[in-house]
């Protein structure tokens, strides 16, 4: 004849809990988005990479239908500018009337 000792469990903690659920999402996040990381950050910069051509196509000397609507955002992706014009191979900034080099 064999005799069973059961432990009590002792109540779980909600904090203890939460922390152990959070950390298994981030797990399985981690898990899902490990293969795709690359692929994704490559057509996030692709894309933004057409959005900065967008936005200074009229300065570059293509035509832009939408110019009016991207001439006010122009300002605050300046910044970024110099870093796009040489991702895409230009060495000097085609803008003549903003020199960034």
């Amino acid at each position: 004849m064999q005799i069973y000792f059961y432990k009590k469990k002792k109540p779980m903690n909600i904090a203890n809990l939460k922390e152990k659920l959070t950390a298994f999402y981030a797990g399985l996040d981690e898990f899902y988005h490990a293969p795709y990381r690359q692929t994704l950050a490559r057509a996030n910069r692709d894309e933004a990479d057409l959005f900065m051509l967008m936005l200074f196509a009229e300065s570059l000397g293509v035509p832009n239908p939408v110019a009016f609507y991207t001439l006010e955002l122009q300002p605050i992706f300046l910044e970024a500018f110099h870093e796009w014009h040489t991702r895409m191979g230009i060495e000097k900034s085609p803008l003549e009337h903003f020199g960034c080099c």
